[in-house]
């Protein structure tokens, strides 16, 4: 293309002159993001130092009704609150809600709880806590007050402490050189009487309901004999009973009354040792702790007191000494422990 000629009054054009600027980055204190990120951090650190502070200026009870408050409310559909029998189902809109909780009434969609009382699994679990502290406190001060007494000292190994799914079991457990009641009767000789008693002072002021239980060995009666050992066992546990109530424990307290024979044996290894003879006064768990409920879980004791009970070597054995017992000769592992008594009452060996 040729080029424009110029008039002569015409200036000469200017040239076009194109201006590049490059802006470079500012340095990092010259820009805003780093006070965000600040911002959270001091942010963070102020709620940890609250929450310190709350946990060492606060209860338990009170740190229990935060966590509840910050706690995620439970929401449900209207069928699952008052009245309901189906969706969007209900009484009324003022109807009392049956949600799960220990809280106090929510509105109609939520439950928040009044108060920091917990669950019903978690005031069970406070009342067993409970129940363990008064059944240390009583092996203490029965230990206490056997040691006091000088009569009751060598007893000591004679009384044995187990905690089982109903409560503390407290045994008087039978010896060759010491025995609860008059041989094969449900009369209570001095010394035990006076141990009975020593128990009765130590649960007298407890609430707890108390179970009596009474046991006998395997050595069973002659034949021809009215009397067994699940009536001695009824007879004895009675007999104990009463004697509680004689030192103060109110009728009210007294949950059961039991006899179980030989079926649950101390000495599992040996049925005719004098250990089996024995009685046990239980302090039962506080009714509400969930310990001594019935589909709880048997404590290994008594399932393994159970098995043996249902074992058929010891079935037929405790059926061949009952029938032996008639004749002349005693079964294997028999002991006498008083010869001369045993020829004179009918029942061999019993104490």
């Amino acid at each position: 293309m040729a080029e424009k000629k110029r008039g002569g009054n015409e200036p000469e054009p200017r040239p076009i002159i194109v201006k590049k600027i490059i802006v470079e980055g500012h340095g990092g204190h010259h820009g805003g993001a780093w006070k965000v990120a600040y911002a959270d951090f001091v942010t963070a650190m102020m709620a940890f130092f609250l929450l310190m502070w709350l946990l060492g200026a606060t209860t338990e009870k009170q740190r229990k009704g935060l966590a509840d408050y910050f706690t995620p409310t439970l929401v449900e559909m209207k069928m699952g609150s008052a009245g309901s029998n189906g969706l969007f189902g209900g009484d009324s809109m003022v109807s009392k809600e049956n949600y799960p909780t220990t809280g106090g009434q929510g509105n109609l969609a939520i439950t928040i709880p009044r108060d920091a009382s917990g669950t019903k699994d978690q005031g069970g679990k406070a009342t067993r806590a409970a129940d363990r502290a008064k059944f240390e406190a009583v092996k203490k001060e029965l230990e206490a007050r056997m040691a006091r007494n000088k009569g009751m000292a060598k007893l000591r190994r004679n009384v044995r402490f187990t905690e089982t799914r109903e409560g503390l079991r407290i045994d008087l457990i039978d010896e060759s050189n010491f025995a609860m009641f008059a041989m094969g009767t449900d009369r209570l000789l001095p010394q035990a009487r006076e141990l009975v008693s020593e128990v009765a002072g130590v649960v007298r002021g407890m609430p707890n309901p108390l179970i009596v239980r009474g046991h006998t060995d395997s050595l069973p009666y002659s034949s021809g004999q009215s009397m067994n050992n699940w009536m001695l066992s009824s007879a004895r546990a009675e007999a104990t009973r009463k004697t509680l109530a004689a030192s103060g424990i109110g009728n009210d307290r007294f949950a059961r009354i039991e006899g179980v024979a030989d079926r649950e044996p101390f000495a599992k290894g040996d049925v005719y040792d004098p250990r089996n003879r024995r009685m046990s006064i239980i302090l039962g768990w506080t009714r509400g702790s969930g310990a001594g409920d019935e589909n709880e879980a048997m404590d290994e004791e008594t399932r393994a007191a159970i098995r043996e009970r249902d074992n058929p070597a010891t079935v037929a054995r405790t059926e061949a000494v009952r029938i032996d017992m008639g004749g002349t000769t005693l079964p294997q592992g028999a002991q006498l422990v008083n010869p001369t008594a045993a020829g004179t009452s009918g029942k061999p060996g019993k104490h």
